[in-house]
């Protein structure tokens, strides 16, 4: 699998020239009923779940007929639309619709985020929709501070992705294949789905899963310490360590990430409040560690029936890989078809990296949702 990657050198242009105006000519804007389960009492807050989706066959209109047009925009523009450039060569247009696949989005994430990744798997054949989680994006809150995300119950966050998979997924997918894309949080929520719901995708990626996650505490003070500030009212309260959204870009501790992809994503929250949530509450922090218990449940794990590839970062400080290590086992010794691939020199978000790494990336991910077709 050989597809055009952005230029790194000039990301901003070719994203805002040839990726978003392409992705704008077969995106809809959706909104969802959560789900409701017996084991759920009513969201705190109402409104719908907010989702976008993207048409493949669509996109694949714009390729055969108004590329061109993009294209000499993009020239105008000073974007490089060469062998490098992410906009797709005519001769190596691919119309073929392989199904769609649901993207569950990583903590503080949102789905216009995700563009770039988007744009790759639209080119491969696939159409996307992507929920944002509750709390997330335009999606309902449950707090007033943008900066923080809460959830009361994690089986919540599972409940509503199941309900989605089955729902705007399956539509999507018009009766071919439904995959699974996932980073992080949205990794951790799609293992619990497909341990509850086997069945429920036909292949799953899931990229620097939050099996676990990262607390900077030892495992045996995390637990004891959320239960004591969620049991004194503070669950609504910033978690040790963290707090609001920048008010100027840094890249932090992952500095070996693509700056000018951390860049861009970070403009992208800085001008929509919508997307500035940015850190744990101790009762976001709590059903986390919820979640990782019922994840690697040995029985749990042994209900996975859905063939998974599974990213490890080797530099990742987000989530605890040997907690991945674990539910690898624990799925293959109950049956279940997975196998990781690791990027020892990665930072936690893979996609983030420089195309050295975003290329071989890719390459296996394409390789494992492809060939199933």
């Amino acid at each position: 699998m050989m597809m055009p990657l952005i230029d790194e050198t000039n990301y901003a242009g070719e994203m805002r020239d040839v990726v978003l105006p392409a992705l704008a000519r077969c995106c809809d804007e959706g909104w969802m009923e959560p789900a409701v389960a017996a084991d759920l009492a009513p969201a705190s807050s109402p409104g719908k779940l907010h989702y976008l989706r993207y048409d493949v066959a669509r996109f694949n209109a714009w390729q055969a007929n108004g590329q061109n047009d993009t294209q000499s925009k993009a020239q105008k523009g000073g974007v490089r639309l060469g062998n490098s450039s992410a906009a797709p060569q005519r001769a190596d247009i691919a119309q073929q619709r392989r199904g769609a696949v649901v993207f569950s989005h990583g903590f503080t994430e949102f789905a216009v985020r995700y563009s770039e990744m988007i744009w790759y798997f639209l080119q491969q054949g696939y159409s996307v929709c992507v929920l944002e989680h509750r709390g997330h994006g335009y999606s309902p809150r449950d707090v007033d501070d943008p900066a923080l995300v809460w959830i009361d119950d994690y089986r919540r966050y599972v409940a509503d992705m199941t309900k989605f998979a089955q729902t705007v997924g399956r539509q999507c997918a018009e009766g071919r294949s439904l995959s699974f894309f996932s980073h992080s949080m949205g990794g951790g929520i799609g293992a619990v789905a497909m341990e509850r719901t086997p069945g429920l995708f036909d292949r799953a990626v899931l990229s620097s899963p939050m099996i676990a996650p990262q607390t900077g505490m030892a495992a045996g003070l995390t637990w004891p310490l959320m239960t004591l500030a969620c049991g004194m009212g503070l669950s609504k309260h910033v978690a040790f360590g963290h707090g609001g959204f920048p008010a100027e870009f840094d890249m932090g501790e992952e500095t070996d990430a693509c700056e000018a992809r951390v860049r861009w994503c970070y403009e992208l929250r800085a001008a929509d409040g919508h997307y500035h949530s940015w850190s744990p509450t101790f009762g976001w922090v709590r059903e986390a560690l919820k979640l990782s218990r019922e994840a690697l449940r040995p029985e749990a794990c042994a209900r996975v029936t859905t063939p998974t590839l599974l990213f490890q970062a080797g530099e990742d400080i987000w989530v605890v890989n040997a907690a991945q290590d674990r539910f690898v086992r624990q799925v293959a010794n109950g049956g279940g078809n997975i196998r990781m691939a690791r990027f020892d020199d990665s930072v936690h978000s893979i996609f983030s990296m420089p195309n050295r790494v975003l290329g071989p990336y890719l390459k296996a991910l394409f390789g494992f949702l492809n060939n199933s077709q």
